[in-house]
């Protein structure tokens, strides 16, 4: 009965390694970005003597928009893969490995994340905002009012985070 107990155990154990073809697709979706990226640089490049300057700073902050999200996943990816599947050890002596590398767990993360999408969604209202005329004031309300819930949300992981902490 041991040995079954121990084969199961090894077998779930193994299983981690189904979400590693997560992490080649968010990879694969950091390069979909990034084609998104260059396709904006190369629209304001051209348009930059004739657009308005609202436009160029709306097309600056989606460039933005876009750095954060790729940075986003990057911090999903790598920590993500060192806390779920598998240590990164031959990387522990690269000198360009980021210090939070191995060091953030999956409260860290969750913190990151809830500040990166209250990152983002500021950045999406503020594009709104400068767009105000193209857009009801029922869509202004709901992009405020999941920005609001997004800050709130934020505060409340954090609050959590450290009493938590606090706790141990």
């Amino acid at each position: 009965m041991k040995r079954i107990e121990r084969g199961f155990e090894h077998l779930l154990f193994s299983s981690r390694w189904l979400i590693a073809p997560v992490y080649l697709g968010l990879v694969i979706a950091m390069l979909i970005l990034l084609v998104k990226f260059g396709k904006q640089v190369w629209s304001l490049s051209a348009n930059v003597l004739s657009a308005p300057g609202t436009e160029i700073i709306i097309g600056v902050l989606s460039l933005v928009d876009i750095a954060l999200v790729m940075n986003l996943l990057i911090i999903i990816i790598l920590s993500g893969y060192e806390n779920f599947v598998s240590k990164m050890d031959d990387l522990k002596d690269h000198d360009d490995r980021p210090e939070w590398m191995g060091h953030i767990g999956f409260s860290d993360l969750k913190i990151k994340l809830i500040g990166s999408i209250v990152a983002i969604s500021g950045i999406e209202l503020l594009k709104a905002f400068m767009n105000v005329d193209a857009l009801s004031d029922r869509h202004l309300a709901w992009m405020l009012g999941l920005h609001i819930t997004f800050v709130v949300s934020g505060l409340l992981f954090a609050m959590m985070d450290k009493l938590t902490y606090r706790a141990h």
